[in-house]
């Protein structure tokens, strides 16, 4: 299983996708913004982060450049919903080195494949 590190400003998601994740197996850690994110990140590593797109104190787009910069074979999903233009938010992300997207709301089953996905991705061959 992963060592996930999820980031998202909504404290009731970040609380269910670790409830979710755990019970996948998986190490879950979780921040509310990007700037925490990176700092941790530099400490403790991490398989794949899993980002929202609009936080505070560093939003998911600046978080995914700055974090494959640093670790290009890093795995990153982006999420993002609410918004009118979260599909095109996503699609940046994409383009910045998200390996998957998620549109929110999403089922856990979209999430669990996308984690597959950029975890099966990262492995050696």
């Amino acid at each position: 299983m992963a060592r996930i590190l999820v980031i998202d400003d909504d404290e009731p998601l970040l609380t269910a996708l670790e409830q979710l994740l755990a019970a996948a197996g998986h190490a879950v850690v979780t921040v509310s913004d990007g700037a925490k994110a990176a700092k941790l990140f530099r400490r403790e590593p991490f398989e794949l982060i899993i980002t929202d797109i609009f936080m505070p104190n560093r939003e998911g787009l600046e978080t995914i450049i700055m974090l494959r910069r640093e670790f290009p074979e890093l795995g990153v999903i982006a999420m993002s919903g609410g918004a009118t233009m979260s599909k095109t938010y996503l699609d940046m992300a994409t383009r910045l080195g998200a390996r998957c997207t998620l549109l929110k709301p999403f089922t856990p089953q979209q999430l669990n494949a996308a984690i597959d996905a950029v975890t099966t991705t990262n492995r050696p061959q």
